[in-house]
């Protein structure tokens, strides 16, 4: 009988550390939900007020995210972490701001995710999980102010992997590998932004073949 309630006992204990550690991670992650929130109204506040403030919206808006950007990359770095999760509530803050003002999301979801992209090479942080989380924002930002949610995505593929072609092969593949999923979930946006680069090859070959009779035709 002592073994089975030790058995036994040892089953509570496991069930109540179960319990103990689900409840902690709710815990963590409502907290991290809030933080994520506030981390999105400062950057959009921030963006929409100084944007207000200059009065040149198309100008200096690339200015004011690339600043924004290079700011968070900053706190991160002072902290020791946190760039991968606050990248999505910046990306998401900057489109936002800069729709308050009426400014042009599209190109601000493309400079959005280009800097950050630089910006996380530049402090060699996980430049595809970068990307990521910022596409991420600007979408989910597109979704919540009821824009263009399809250009939105086309322009943030588009400046994650043309920040990643000035990095290298190696970081365009990477990069665009973890965006397609992420694309495809968009009605057909992964077709008009990703696979073009793929087929390159195979229309080069058939230029090769094309001129090839044409060059017999000749001699």
């Amino acid at each position: 009988m002592s073994a089975e309630q030790n058995q036994t006992t040892s089953q509570e204990k496991i069930g109540k550390a179960g319990v103990t550690v689900r409840e902690g991670i709710i815990g963590s992650l409502k907290g991290l939900n809030d933080i994520e929130g506030e981390i999105v109204s400062l950057v959009r506040n921030t963006v929409s007020d100084t944007l207000k403030a200059t009065g040149t919206v198309a100008t200096e808006g690339l200015v004011v995210t690339k600043d924004v950007i290079k700011g968070a990359i900053q706190a991160s770095e002072e902290v020791g972490t946190g760039l991968i999760l606050s990248t999505k509530s910046v990306a998401k803050g900057v489109v936002m701001g800069v729709n308050d003002v009426g400014g042009d999301i599209v190109t601000a979801a493309g400079h959005t995710v280009k800097v950050a992209v630089k910006g996380a090479a530049d402090v060699g942080a996980d430049v595809s999980l970068v990307a990521r989380k910022a596409v991420d924002g600007t979408i989910e930002a597109a979704k919540e102010i009821g824009g263009d949610v399809e250009h939105v995505t086309k322009a943030a593929v588009g400046g994650a992997i043309e920040a990643a072609g000035s990095l290298g092969k190696t970081a365009v593949r990477t990069v665009t590998d973890l965006l397609v999923g992420v694309v495809e979930g968009v009605k057909e946006v992964a077709t008009a932004a990703l696979p073009k680069s793929r087929p390159r090859p195979a229309g080069k070959e058939g230029r090769a073949e094309e001129s090839a009779p044409r060059a017999r035709g000749k001699s």
